[in-house]
């Protein structure tokens, strides 16, 4: 039986579903946009098989280029500014799901860190995941 995950926005405009055996792996990243965006110390992050996304409701985004050079479009609602989902255009077969804009969370296992290199000293890596000091290769 498949599990269906779905989660959106705090206004509820933005609504999207995935099976829940498309997602890859989740992380902790402690990159400085990531900081910067979330106002804190880290992001957690569900990665999925994009071809499984569906969504409803239209996004706004921002595109950034990050520190390793990839291009980071990062999805929010245009009207509660609610981040949603992000898309590395050079990693275009993977969607980054904010951890928190799930409905329920409580399945997520977090597998490791990213970018410990820049994690805050008030909110730092977890010593008891594996840590990447940049960005892991995901291709």
């Amino acid at each position: 039986m498949t599990s269906i995950v779905k989660g959106g926005c705090l206004c509820g405009e933005i609504r999207y579903e995935f099976p829940r055996e498309h997602v890859l792996t989740a992380l902790h990243c402690h990159c400085k946009d990531c900081q910067r965006v979330s106002g804190s110390g880290k992001v957690t992050i569900v990665l999925i098989s994009s071809e499984a996304l569906t969504k409803r409701g239209s996004l706004n985004s921002y595109t950034t280029e990050g520190t390793d050079g990839s291009h980071v479009s990062r999805g929010f609602c245009p009207t509660c500014g609610s981040q949603v989902l992000s898309n590395v255009e050079e990693l275009d077969t993977v969607t980054f799901i904010k951890a928190g804009s799930l409905d329920d969370s409580s399945w997520v296992q977090v597998g490791t860190s990213c970018w410990s290199s820049s994690a805050a000293h008030w909110s730092p890596v977890d010593s008891e995941l594996p840590a990447f000091e940049k960005n892991p290769d995901l291709r």
